[in-house]
Order: C-alpha cells, then structure tokens, then sequence
C-alpha cells in the first residue's frame, strides 16, 4: 500500500496504481500527489491505473486520474489502460471524458 486515508488507499500492483474506496474532497489533493509521487519516482515504461473499485462517482475521483495523467505525460510513461468502475465511467462520459480514458497516450493531458 502507498496511501491510505480513512475510506480510500492507493496500491502498487504489478501492472501499476489502483484506487479503493471512496475518493472525497478531503483525500483527493493528497491521493493525487502520493500517486505521482510514485510514478515520478519509479517511472515504469508503463502503467495502468485502476480505479474500478472507487464506488461512489465523484468529480474528484476524475480530478485525480487527469492529474496522473499529466504525470505521466510528463515522464513519458506510457498508460496501457485506465479501468473505471461502472459509476465513475458514466460520470466520465457526462464530463466528456471517455475517448481520452479508451485511448490515453493519443492526446496530451496539459
């Protein structure tokens, strides 16, 4: 484990980051640095971010990928695949978001 805070942890799995729980306003500024942090530090070729088991669909949660996202392009990780859970992917699609999440190394996150 890399983080937890109350109801929401960050995990290094072998294929990269996954989210559990419940991202909120209080986590989510301190759930986003941990994981860049990770990723500046161990920089993988690649990487997965899984957020399939976050429940509760919440701007936030959003915020925090698009954050690793801009990490990643930064140090040139390439992200192989973004899995959402079923109630963050149809908050991703009302905010626009699901061709970037289908495809995330064809456009830049700046």
């Amino acid at each position: 484990m890399i983080y937890t805070d109350r109801d929401v942890s960050l995990h290094h799995q072998a294929e990269g980051l996954s989210v559990k729980g419940d991202v909120d306003v209080t986590s989510a500024a301190a759930l986003a640095a941990e994981g860049s942090r990770w990723l500046a530090e161990h920089h993988p070729a690649t990487v997965t971010l899984d957020f399939s088991e976050v429940a509760t669909p919440r701007n936030v949660a959003l915020s925090v990928l698009l954050q690793w996202l801009r990490t990643c392009h930064q140090y040139r990780i390439r992200v192989t695949s973004i899995v959402l859970s079923a109630p963050l992917q149809r908050l991703a699609e009302l905010a626009e978001l699901d061709a970037l999440i289908q495809a995330p190394d064809e456009q830049p996150v700046d």
